[in-house]
């Protein structure tokens, strides 16, 4: 009976073992960018960042971890030390999706970066991912809701986002488009309906707004799910291998 149950013992810690070895060892998608994908406190609800919704896209084999971060740009990030844990963590395989450009472009934010400086940095970004291994990916910022009277779409990122798809090309870095993709998705709303994405509410709609709401460049729940899914899309179409650890 003895010789039994330290059999039983010796198996549920073999398993145990084998699981944390399992887990330790899970293919990461790390996100590194700003406030439009970044993971949103209970405060701020229904405020919600596209990378919350795209994690629930993948299995327990691929762990996606999200370090974005509200009003970074690519020079915040890396002087905040927001990078540096990323790049100490990355592993062969890793992906490292990029999304910079809506605080870089402000000349009035201290987190301002220069159109030289945003091409460096994103330039570290992908020497540095490379350099362990990892699968980094760029993506243009994601676009705000702005129409002109006319009812068309506005770019609201043309410099910068410019810059990241010639980089891109230069570098030979798998590029996802989310700015002209989300451009088409917010006409296909119009400028009345594309309010269904942001995070627009009435006085009195949500306890965390009272005073109500009218934000063109956060996304709501909705929103986010429309743009991860636009994300995933455009994963599809690059054929990343990660994708085989898409939830069935």
């Amino acid at each position: 009976m003895k010789k039994y149950q330290w059999y039983i013992v010796f198996i549920g810690l073999t398993l145990s073992i084998t699981s944390f070895i399992s887990d330790s060892k899970k293919l990461t998608i790390y996100l590194i960018g700003d406030s439009t994908l970044a993971v949103k406190s209970a405060s701020a609800f229904p405020e919600t960042g596209w990378g919350m919704p795209f994690a629930n896209f993948f299995c327990n084999k691929v762990l996606v971890d999200n370090r974005a971060k509200n009003g970074r740009s690519t020079k915040t990030f890396i002087s905040e030390n927001l990078w540096a844990p990323v790049v100490s963590e990355l592993q062969k395989g890793d992906y490292v999706l990029i999304q910079f450009g809506h605080n870089d472009e402000v000349k009035t934010k201290a987190s301002y970066t220069s159109e030289i400086d945003f091409v460096k940095n994103l330039s570290m970004f992908v020497q540095e991912s490379r350099a362990k291994g990892a699968i980094p990916i760029f993506i243009t910022p994601v676009a705000r809701r702005s129409f002109d009277p006319d009812g068309k779409v506005k770019e609201t990122h043309q410099v910068y986002a410019e810059l990241v798809r010639e980089l891109a090309k230069s570098s030979a870095v798998p590029l996802i488009d989310l700015d002209l993709k989300s451009q088409a998705l917010l006409q296909e709303y119009g400028p009345d309906q594309s309010k269904l994405l942001f995070n627009y509410l009435e006085p009195g709609e949500h306890p965390n707004y009272p005073e109500g709401k009218k934000d063109d460049t956060h996304f709501n729940e909705l929103g986010a799910r429309e743009m991860a899914q636009l994300v995933l899309k455009e994963m599809r179409t690059l054929n990343f291998p990660v994708l085989t650890y898409l939830v069935k």
